[in-house]
């Protein structure tokens, strides 16, 4: 499939959507977005303010998504030590995904769980 075959659809999420990583609860929102692309499994954006931005530091590593633009990633600092690139933000989205500037992301095969409740 090429890029011009992919599609972005971004809807509001009207679950509590959060981030649990060894029994703490590192995001925990009731306005994350969700993002289903082509060929991908959904993915639960949250925003910042939701996310606890004290236990991610930039990793460095920078991605680049067609359709949503270039992802700066985050290191998740717990106290069982870093879990590496655990999260990613766009921080300015190409317009198709500008709804995404000021959420977060995380990896759901790098945290134990990212759980959507009513």
């Amino acid at each position: 499939m090429s890029a011009t075959d992919s599609r972005i659809e971004i809807v509001p999420n009207r679950h509590r959507v959060r981030v649990i990583h060894r029994g703490i609860t590192y995001a925990d929102s009731h306005g994350a977005l969700t993002v289903r692309e082509t060929g991908l499994p959904d993915v639960h954006y949250l925003p910042r303010a939701d996310v606890n931005m004290h236990r991610l530091v930039s990793s460095g590593l920078k991605t680049v998504c067609a359709l949503k633009g270039q992802a700066c990633h985050f290191d998740l600092q717990t106290e069982d030590g870093v879990v590496e690139n655990a999260a990613w933000s766009y921080e300015e989205p190409v317009e198709a995904a500008h709804a995404l500037a000021c959420y977060v992301a995380f990896d759901a095969v790098r945290v134990d769980r990212i759980i959507e409740t009513s």
